[in-house]
């Protein structure tokens, strides 16, 4: 049960409840986080209630919350880009919130009314606008959030549920910035399987990355390429993005075929590039051909795509005891031209034929 005519309530912070604002040169990623949220309860009688803008605050939590025991979590990564003439705009806003929904069901959670959550977003944004950085490439980025908070064992799905929107200043996702990083290629641990809920936004596919994760960052790596769970040998995803592969002119990524995320980042950089003119290609690929095209010089460039990151320029992949260096080890002409290309329509400095772009003032 969901109502779009739901009432949100607006609680704005008192100045002692405001926090002062962060050097916007030295963001990082996730650190500091604005003055207000946005919060709203379901039960399976009232369905959603209780929705509000109000001041960041913790939360208390029974110990014998579902979330806690049977692991119903889900999530969603979205930006707010200050932009040309000051304006504030947000990226492509319902389809994280239809991505999320669909989530919701995967993980047998209750559906949100998204364009009534999309307007309190763009309230909440507005409110809190002086948190949006006004540094180049610096954003706001949004993190909603839904767990199960019913206080009881047993596994079944969960009767009550918090869903929050929290907001954090950031800066580069990578300390490497635009700069091409390593990859180190997964084959023995998985992070999903065909289907499981690899195609969910599930906070437990985070937790399952992050053993390969630090293993891979012991070894001098920025992150893991996962192959697929049955025969460890077909491309899937990067840990945080999509991947991508452009081999002898062709525009090549996995497909969507429920063990990986698709995501909002991937859709917008295949729009593009058959809109300029590439061939492109959802199919499965090995990592043997992978690096057999790095070895022919025929693997022109391999970048990551998604919100945090946008594109990550890929300059090397190791596999057991190969690496193959792309591109010189330095960004590729595709991904620099989709990285700046993506950017100036986030930020409102470049026409936006798709209509992905929304005004939050």
């Amino acid at each position: 049960m969901f109502n779009n005519e739901l009432e949100v309530t607006l609680q704005k912070a008192t100045a002692d409840q405001m926090k002062p604002k962060p050097d916007q040169n030295s963001l990082g990623f996730g650190q500091f986080f604005t003055d207000h949220m946005f919060t709203m309860r379901w039960t399976r009688r009232q369905g959603w209630h209780e929705a509000a803008i109000e001041p960041y605050r913790t939360f208390a939590m029974d110990p014998a919350a579902m979330v806690f025991h049977y692991g119903q979590a889900i999530f969603e990564g979205m930006k707010a880009y200050r932009g040309k003439d000051d304006q504030i705009f947000l990226f492509r806003p319902q389809d994280n919130f239809s991505r999320m929904n669909q989530s919701a069901l995967r993980m047998c959670m209750p559906r949100f009314p998204q364009e009534r959550v999309l307007q309190a977003l763009r309230a909440m944004v507005y409110l809190d606008q002086e948190w949006v950085p006004k540094t180049s490439g610096a954003t706001l980025y949004i993190r909603p959030t839904m767990v199960a908070t019913e206080p009881a064992l047993g596994l079944r799905p969960a009767e009550e549920y918090l869903f929050f929107i929290i907001c954090c200043p950031v800066g580069a996702y990578y300390s490497e910035g635009f700069s091409p990083t390593r990859i180190y290629v997964e084959d023995t641990f998985a992070r999903s399987v065909p289907g499981g809920v690899g195609n969910a936004k599930t906070a437990g596919n985070y937790a399952a990355s992050l053993k390969a994760q630090a293993l891979a960052h012991d070894k001098g790596y920025t992150q893991v390429l996962w192959l697929d769970a049955v025969e460890h040998k077909y491309v899937e995803e990067v840990g945080t993005s999509n991947i991508f592969f452009l081999i002898d002119g062709e525009v090549i990524t996995p497909p969507l075929e429920g063990s990986i995320l698709p995501g909002i980042t991937r859709d917008s950089v295949l729009q593009l590039a058959r809109d300029w003119g590439y061939p492109v290609s959802e199919r499965r690929i090995t990592i043997d051909e992978v690096l057999a095209a790095g070895r022919k010089g025929t693997l022109q460039e391999s970048f990551g795509t998604g919100t945090a990151a946008v594109i990550s320029p890929v300059g090397e992949f190791c596999y057991r005891d190969e690496c193959v260096q792309i591109n010189g080890g330095t960004a590729g002409a595709l991904a620099t031209r989709l990285y700046e290309e993506l950017q100036a329509i986030q930020f409102g400095y470049r026409e936006d034929p798709h209509k992905w772009r929304v005004r939050v003032g």
